[in-house]
């Protein structure tokens, strides 16, 4: 007997919508499929761990959602790429330790579940995964009626990776004279859009309108850009060069997240000129009238990752970086200071 109950679906929960849902994301989910997965479907998500070459294996996991920029894909219908940012934000604090990520699993929550729009949903959370090396192994679709409304819901995910214990990042090797480098972010990415939303009142602005600022882009489009996924060249970087710091750069901005990745003691000089700010940022800076020190204490301002060598391998680090498509660039050199971050 097929499941099914009448009395939950007027209560505002429709199953049978969960598991049209489900068979429509199974093909978005293939496409993740690494070898460790096992068993999809069941209770609990099964990867099989390869721990060939490892001597003391160390799992890393992260967990984190997309926030209020989901207004915008509720706002623009496009539920695409969210996903991806969903998994950008788990998978690239995960490689701040110098983990390869393994699997990961979402859980999206809504106020009616329509299976197309879960599975476009879904579509996104895939491509971040494939992105990242990553197996979809699982996920969760909560349809909840009268705690968000029926046009809306949140996404969330959470990832595990792998990291022997001797290549684990390790900051305390950082010292005077190290160099650090930026890896561009793609745009805003997935921080801050509390503050973008009241400075473009994006519920009441057209955001199909092409600003010149944005090179002929959409404020909508360039808003809901994808949060880049820094995986796989941070990979090639880790078996080239020795990294002794990574800094994913998300809410807090520079002041924030750099100084995590840098001992005590120690700090980062940086010029502002030498920092590639995107058009973006300076639109919303503009037109907020948001003040300097809490724009680079916000958003990433166009530094997504920052990664820190000695001198000696700078070069060969940006080098491995470009080719893997990363347009990196010296941003900062370490000094003696308790200041954390220092803008010039």
């Amino acid at each position: 007997m097929k499941s099914f109950s009448e009395s939950y679906k007027n209560a505002g929960v429709d199953i049978t919508a969960g598991y049209k849902a489900v068979e429509l994301m199974k093909a978005h989910i293939a496409r993740t499929m690494t070898g460790g997965a096992d068993q999809i479907g069941g209770f609990g998500g099964l990867f099989s761990l390869d721990l060939t070459g490892y001597t003391h294996p160390v799992l890393v996991s992260g967990t984190d959602g997309v926030g209020t920029k989901l207004k915008l894909a509720f706002l623009l219908d496009k539920h695409d790429t969210v996903g991806i940012d969903c998994v950008a934000m788990c998978v690239n604090d995960v490689i701040c330790c110098g983990a390869k990520p393994l699997f990961f699993l979402d859980y999206i929550a809504c106020g009616k579940n329509r299976p197309e729009r879960i599975a476009e949903i879904v579509s996104g959370v895939a491509e971040g995964c494939v992105q990242s090396g990553s197996a979809l192994i699982g996920g969760e679709t909560a349809e909840m009626p009268g705690f968000y409304p029926e046009n809306e819901y949140d996404l969330a995910g959470f990832s595990v990776g792998i990291v022997d214990r001797d290549k684990v990042v390790d900051k305390t090797k950082m010292k005077e004279g190290d160099v650090m480098i930026a890896l561009p972010s793609s745009g805003v990415h997935s921080n801050g859009f509390s503050l973008v939303r009241k400075i473009f009142d994006v519920e009441n602005s057209d955001l199909n309108a092409v600003y010149p600022e944005l090179g002929g882009k959409t404020l909508g489009e360039t808003l809901l850009t994808p949060t880049r996924i820094y995986v796989k060249p941070m990979l090639a970087l880790f078996d080239a060069v020795e990294v002794k710091g990574v800094s994913h750069i998300t809410g807090g901005g520079f002041y924030e997240n750099m100084p995590r990745s840098i001992p005590k003691g120690l700090g980062v000089e940086i010029k502002k000129e030498d920092v590639r700010v995107l058009p973006i940022f300076k639109l919303i800076q503009k037109k907020g009238g948001v003040p300097e020190r809490d724009m680079f204490n916000t958003f990433n301002m166009g530094v997504g990752m920052s990664v820190v060598v000695a001198k000696e391998d700078a070069d060969i680090a940006i080098a491995v970086l470009q080719k893997e498509g990363v347009d990196a660039y010296r941003i900062g050199s370490i000094v003696r200071s308790d200041d954390g971050v220092i803008l010039k």
